[in-house]
């Protein structure tokens, strides 16, 4: 875990086991686990505040191309730093649901598609209206893909369906569970489509306002 980490790391260095020009490299060891340790708490509480809330009263009409574009342009970076494309296709569509949770689901889906891509790969964001109504925000990608049989068991928390990548590629374990159970506190339902090597697509299905 993160805190045994630092916890293992700060000891050997504080009994002087560490020569003095290695010490900027473990102490950015120290950094690195210490911001994955205060991510993870933060995805535990958001996580707890999901369950335990009644947002009913809080839901406003939102746009839900608004906040797509908005956590695109906060990703921008991450994804070049892979040379990850975006590719963006909305039409203004309104929800009834509660902004910042909704910022969630699309800023833990648009993670993901850089964190799993290939370097060079594209990540597609769309957010279109359906002939039935409903209004769809779907998230694809060009990355390594989910093997079928793992595929019912990622939105459990802590989840990871190759522990031995889980470090190299960051998070905490908890994102699609909390993009599940706002999914749920919205009324809505996901798709979820992958195969190894051919990426992945998730769709969420919002009731319109």
């Amino acid at each position: 875990t993160p805190l045994t980490s630092i916890s293992g790391t700060a000891e050997i260095m504080t009994q002087g086991l560490v020569k003095a020009e290695d010490i900027p490299h473990f102490a950015e060891n120290i950094y690195k686990e210490a911001q994955r340790l205060i991510t993870l708490v933060g995805d535990i509480i958001n996580l707890s505040k999901l369950e335990e809330t009644d947002f009913e009263q809080q839901k406003e009409l939102v746009d839900l191309s608004e906040i797509v574009e908005e956590v695109v342009a906060t990703l921008h970076n991450e994804a070049q730093k892979k040379k990850i494309s975006f590719l963006v296709q909305t039409e203004r569509c309104q929800i009834l649901g509660i902004p910042s949770i909704l910022n969630e689901i699309v800023y833990n889906l648009c993670d993901n598609a850089i964190r799993y891509n290939n370097k060079g790969g594209k990540v597609w964001v769309r957010v279109t209206r359906e002939a039935e109504g409903e209004i769809c925000l779907q998230v694809k990608d060009t990355g390594i893909g989910i093997p079928k049989e793992h595929q019912e068991r990622i939105f459990e928390r802590f989840y990871r369906v190759d522990k031995s990548r889980s470090k190299s590629t960051g998070g905490t374990g908890l994102g699609l569970a909390i993009v599940k159970h706002i999914v749920a506190k919205h009324g809505a339902r996901l798709e979820l489509n992958s195969g190894v090597g051919k990426g992945t697509t998730i769709r969420i299905f919002f009731p319109a306002a």
